[in-house]
């Protein structure tokens, strides 16, 4: 798979940043490091994470910040340094990957490799090839290729390049499952040997914990959190990155006890006589929270849990049910609110 490259980290910082987003303003304000290996960027629709790419790419133009990898700078508004895309050396896939439909796999992957010498530019088009198993198709067309193919040859075509920092902006969206995790098998291969950083935008939980040795966690333009995919997502600090994350149920309460030796705390359910105990957090007694819990969490009842390992009850009425598939959706009303920014309350299968 070529030789090997040990690539340094990548940095940005992008403060009080305006950028045009569709015809609107959109401000950035961050602050982070991609180390070499793969650091997933995720957050809720409208959380700035395509725009944030296209900064690094060099596609946007920030108002205010600084791009380096290691110790080379690409953007310095300061200092008046903006490298153009192609001298940057970044690797980006778009979500609808941008093939060119009238050239073969093999060209589209050698597009990106003009004023290499012939022998070079053929063992990298090679190598890439034969890293995402798609040499057979070389001959082929993008329009008869299937959408998994379609994927690979993407990737083979940015990485042939040999980049020293890899964006993709939820590249295995329209896949099935088995398709995901073949792809990620064959990129997680190809960067044990080149070890460069990878900014990876998903809002698959599922890629999150095949790919995720990071996680940068984004909302309207910021960093909310960064740590583990255990730390940032089973813990989330805002309801749209709790939601991204899979947690259906967000409901207000307020901090009203601390029991750190068996790490957890109680929180009043707003507006509620009710009382739930919930895993320890970052809070104090009388912080204002909310509660993220997972419908796959709850058990719906017709009378009070006798024999099980339930430790919190709150009353309801079913207000809905609708089977979704092998699934059945419950919405269920009670006297509890929810946060104003979330969906409903409501209980699945």
């Amino acid at each position: 798979m070529g030789r090997q490259i040990t690539s340094p980290a990548l940095s940005v910082v992008l403060r009080s940043t305006r950028v045009e987003r569709e015809h609107a303003p959109f401000t950035l304000d961050v602050s982070f490091e991609v180390p070499p290996g793969f650091t997933i960027l995720f957050g809720p629709s409208g959380a700035g994470k395509s725009t944030l790419l296209d900064c690094i790419a060099g596609l946007q133009r920030p108002d205010a910040g600084r791009i380096a990898v290691g110790n080379e700078l690409l953007l310095d508004t300061e200092l008046a340094v903006d490298s153009s895309p192609r001298k940057r050396r970044i690797a980006y896939v778009f979500q609808n990957l941008a093939l060119f439909p009238h050239l073969s796999v093999e060209k589209n992957i050698a597009y990106g490799l003009a004023g290499l010498p012939e022998d070079e530019k053929a063992q990298r088009v090679k190598t890439a090839m034969d890293a995402f198993r798609i040499e057979k198709l070389a001959a082929q067309k993008p329009e008869t290729l299937s959408g998994g193919e379609r994927q690979r040859v993407a990737l083979a075509r940015s990485l042939a390049t040999s980049p020293r920092v890899l964006l993709l902006d939820e590249p295995l969206t329209a896949l099935d499952a088995a398709l995901k995790q073949s792809i990620t098998e064959d990129l997680r291969a190809w960067n044990s040997v080149q070890k460069i950083p990878i900014l990876y935008v998903t809002h698959s939980r599922a890629e999150v914990d095949a790919l995720g040795e990071h996680v940068i966690a984004m909302d309207h333009g910021k960093i909310t959190a960064t740590g583990t995919p255990l730390e940032v997502l089973e813990s989330p600090r805002r309801s749209t990155t709790a939601q991204a994350a899979g947690f259906e149920n967000i409901l207000a309460g307020k901090v009203v006890e601390l029991r750190e030796a068996d790490g957890v705390m109680r929180v009043r359910l707003a507006r509620s006589a009710c009382e739930i105990e919930t895993p320890l957090g970052y809070a104090e007694v009388g912080d204002e929270v909310r509660v993220a819990i997972r419908a796959g969490d709850l058990l719906l009842a017709t009378e009070p849990p006798r024999g099980l390992s339930a430790r919190n009850v709150i009353p309801g009425i079913i207000a809905s049910m609708e089977q979704r598939g092998t699934l059945f959706t419950a919405q269920v009303l009670t006297a509890v609110n929810s946060d104003p920014n979330s969906a409903p309350n409501a209980g699945a299968s």
